[in-house]
């Protein structure tokens, strides 16, 4: 980019996010009977003059005498456009303030609200061009001033003509005017915006199409309040997470796409490739070879409490976190289990299919209440305390065994092994997590264990039961009703078919992996997770991560952030600040916390930093991934 550089930008749906005589037609015909009718119109005519489907002129003389507007209802407008900047503007004030006398607003709108909203971001009065309204003795609006050449078309051409800028221009805008003036060769490129809208016809004409003002400084090496551009952070989202979750990632200005199913490993690894950000559930496996291939991944997050899918060593190693939401689908689960002990203790699953076949069968045989039934609950996390809390509630007895130790809650009794429990309770809950020791930790000894009569649940992990041994024992009778909602191998889509030797047993809840899908659990999820990942993202914040050391840091201004993730081995703190000390950085603030893999260091410093600096921590040794915030 040439020394000479200035820039064009535009104001309706480009410096706001919104076109301002929508915004006034919204406040001007607040009380009018025909006010959807008329907001309709004005919104169609403003696309059609962006789109270059008819003539500006036309376009501002329809909707103006659509509006009906009042010189009073100016003030409201420039108060709402002022809430109304785009976010990237809003971010990149400095660009503002630091090219004051080489940015120029060159708009088809109105100085009377454009002049108020871009002056106090740092742009001069005297670089605003922009049509004027016309106002009669009553404050009116009854037109514009004609001879104005912005109200005519290719007036931005000839605005830009008149004031012959010796320089390179760059023009910033999401209307097709804005492309004109890279057409008619007074400027030298044009940049589509597209942060607050994307019209087809003008998208075709851009030397770039950039989604925030931060992928324009990006490009043309300018200082910017973000190290990386937000639109070029790319996230994939698998198994039909719930669409929550895709909005707040789109609206943080993430490049997101989507999958209703899972991909297998051999699929994920050529679709990695370009990912920052992976979002699963718990179908998808995330292995060592599907990690080798993400070459720009940041970022893995299970949109559900286990994450025994992602191999999290293999991330460690990479400087990859991984983040879950282990409370947003507690009360799901345990709703569930709750529900199927009861339905269990009543022999319901049986006496509906009968009736289902036309068969009366009312009788009390093998109905039996829940209340001083002894519940033996496998695993006291945030499940297993919420379910016997309202267990109780219900009259139960309740159990529990925890290899780590555990707070009971209410009267809840802690057993010292596995064995005293089974042999104790009538009903045996399982909510303990899907780390590898815990294949099978319920097979043919637990069973045997068990007390004649039992009812059985599974709503934790498909390989912590032998299956075969549970079918054997429930078709021996010494488990009397089973729920079982995780299976070793589960079908990757709603197509295919579910396959288990568990199928066509009496009184026997099989569920598809739903415990935690109601639309409230989803929801929270959907809105817990991406909160995690852009903490991560925006600030470094690993709280909550699976794998990563747990920091939680405070809001940075003024000062600049740098992440350095790395092995966990002495001296790499000393190493870090003795690079800094060298290029004569000062420290603002440092964080470091380490677990048994990795160490993590935040440094915020106070001064510009050159890329001679980011090499020199690249290059510390037992280095894994260095990222910079800003």
């Amino acid at each position: 980019m040439s020394q000479n550089k200035y820039f064009v930008i535009d104001f309706d749906s480009t410096f706001t996010q919104v076109e301002a005589l929508d915004i006034l037609g919204e406040i001007a015909l607040k009380n009018h009977p025909e006010r959807e009718k008329r907001l309709k119109q004005i919104k169609d005519l403003t696309d059609k003059g962006m789109e270059g489907g008819i003539s500006l002129r036309e376009s501002i003389i329809e909707r103006i005498s659509i509006l009906e507007a009042h010189k009073s209802h100016i003030s409201e407008l420039i108060e709402r456009l002022t809430d109304k900047i785009s976010k990237s503007f809003k971010r990149n004030i400095e660009f503002f303030e630091t090219n004051r006398d080489k940015i120029y607003i060159v708009s088809n709108g109105f100085k009377d609200f454009i002049v108020p909203v871009v002056t106090p971001m740092g742009v001069k009065e005297d670089h605003v061009f922009a049509n004027t309204f016309e106002y009669d003795s009553s404050g009116n609006i009854t037109g514009f001033d004609s001879t104005n050449v912005l109200s005519s078309n290719q007036g931005k051409v000839k605005v830009l003509q008149e004031l012959g800028i010796e320089g390179d221009i760059y023009v910033i805008g999401d209307g097709y005017t804005d492309f004109e003036i890279k057409k008619s060769g007074v400027a030298n490129k044009f940049y589509a915006f597209t942060e607050n809208v994307e019209r087809g016809s003008v998208l075709e004409e851009a030397d770039h199409i950039t989604p925030s003002l931060d992928e324009f400084l990006y490009l043309n090496k300018m200082n910017k309040a973000i190290s990386y551009p937000k639109n070029r952070i790319k996230v994939l989202l698998l198994e039909n997470i719930h669409p929550r979750a895709v909005e707040i990632m789109k609206e943080e200005g993430y490049q997101v796409e989507v999958y209703a199913g899972g991909l297998d490993e051999d699929e994920l690894c050529e679709k990695i490739k370009d990912v920052s950000i992976l979002g699963i559930r718990s179908k998808t496996q995330v292995t060592r070879k599907v990690i080798e291939h993400a070459k720009r991944l940041i970022s893995v997050d299970a949109f559900c409490i286990g994450t025994n899918q992602i191999d999290l060593q293999a991330c460690v190693e990479k400087g990859i976190a991984v983040f879950n939401a282990p409370f947003s689908n507690t009360r799901s689960v345990v709703e569930l289990a709750i529900s199927e002990i009861i339905m269990l203790m009543r022999n319901l699953p049986d006496k509906a299919s009968l009736m289902h076949q036309g068969i009366w069968n009312k009788s009390a045989g093998n109905s039996f209440e829940v209340r001083n039934k002894k519940l033996g609950i496998v695993g006291y996390g945030n499940i297993g305390a919420q379910l016997s809390v309202l267990a109780e509630a219900f009259g139960m007895e309740v159990y529990y065994y925890d290899i780590i130790e555990k707070l009971a809650l209410g009267n809840a009794k802690k057993c010292s092994s596995m064995e005293e429990l089974l042999n104790t309770v009538d009903i045996v809950s399982l909510h303990v997590d899907g780390r590898p020791e815990n294949l099978n930790m319920i097979g043919e000894r637990e069973f045997d264990w068990m007390k004649k009569g039992v009812v059985f649940l599974n709503l934790a992990r498909g390989h912590v039961v032998d299956v075969k041994a549970l079918r054997k024992n429930i078709e021996s009778g010494k488990i009397i009703g089973a729920g079982v909602d995780v299976f070793p191998e589960e079908p990757k889509t709603n197509q295919d078919e579910f396959v288990s030797e568990l199928r066509g047993l009496n009184n026997v809840i099989l569920t598809p992996h739903i415990g935690g899908s109601t639309l409230e659990a989803q929801v929270n999820i959907a809105e817990f997770v991406p909160g995690k990942i852009i903490e991560y993202i925006n600030t470094g914040s690993t709280f909550n991560s699976v794998n990563f050391p747990n920091l939680q840091l405070p809001a940075f201004e003024n000062a600049h952030r740098l992440i350095h993730i790395h092995k966990n081995v002495p001296g790499i703190l000393a190493n870090i600040n003795n690079v800094l000390a060298k290029h004569d950085i000062n420290i603002v603030g440092q964080y470091l916390k380490t677990n048994e893999s990795i160490g993590y260091v935040i440094t915020d410093i106070d001064k510009e930093y050159d890329k001679d600096l980011i090499g020199a921590l690249k290059d510390i040794e037992h280095t894994i991934r260095f990222r910079v915030l800003y």
